[in-house]
């Protein structure tokens, strides 16, 4: 095995390096609270201070994973991560959604009365899916043929955009999380409550793979250097 994949610490790469090119990574991060899309460029040190968590667990965690696999994303040709992108998180997204909005709606008129039910989620998840519909159809119908067609030049300015709105994704997920408790639904809570709290749950780790694939493995492809750390 290249010396190169066992010799750097964790602490000295950032979480998104880490998420993109080391297996089961993304799982550590995410039962850590670990946010490797929007803050992907964080060392593992500063992103568990931000969380506060045990930085030696954290580390101790990535330490027991599978050294870089050449089938990660990250090894991908960027034809071929956009394909991926498209497939597994776009299409994905737009079956997710709409079930999880008609489930709360139903959850929310049932359970009204329920102390814990998540009030104004259905709402939530319909901004969710308009504002993440709007900016997946324009990453398909320019921004993706662009990167296609470019042949290494940069294109920062789509991207920067993009970058933005991507931190406003990953404040609503935060919005999610804190309606849900985390998605624990309440002792005695209905089957379709409990589908409707593991339904969103699934669709918020796929979101951070998603904005994770695209922040830190594609965007940086096409990106000057300044865009790229913005």
């Amino acid at each position: 095995m290249p010396a190169s994949t066992t010799t750097a610490s964790p602490q000295a790469r950032t979480v998104g390096d880490i998420a993109a090119s080391t297996p089961g990574a993304t799982a550590v991060f995410r039962r850590f609270r670990i946010d490797f899309c929007c803050n992907g460029d964080l060392d593992v040190a500063a992103a568990a201070a931000r969380r506060g968590v045990d930085p030696v667990e954290l580390e101790q965690a990535l330490d027991e994973l599978a050294a870089p696999a050449s089938e990660m994303p990250a090894a991908m040709d960027s034809d071929a991560l956009i394909d991926h992108i498209r497939t597994c998180y776009h299409q994905a997204h737009r079956q997710q959604l709409p079930e999880l909005i008609a489930l709360s709606r139903k959850v929310e008129a049932v359970h009204r009365e329920h102390p814990q039910v998540p009030a104004g989620l259905a709402e939530a998840l319909r901004r969710i899916a308009a504002d993440l519909e709007d900016h997946m159809a324009r990453e398909e119908a320019s921004l993706f043929p662009a990167m296609l067609d470019a042949d290494g030049e940069e294109l920062g300015l789509s991207i920067a955009a993009l970058r933005a709105e991507h931190d406003g994704q990953g404040q609503l997920v935060e919005l999610l999380e804190t309606m849900t408790g985390r998605f624990a639904p309440p002792a005695g809570a209905c089957r379709s409550w409990q589908a409707l709290y593991i339904g969103a749950a699934r669709f918020v780790d796929d979101l951070m793979e998603h904005i994770h694939l695209e922040n830190n493995v594609l965007f940086p492809r096409f990106a000057s250097p300044r865009d790229a750390s913005a």
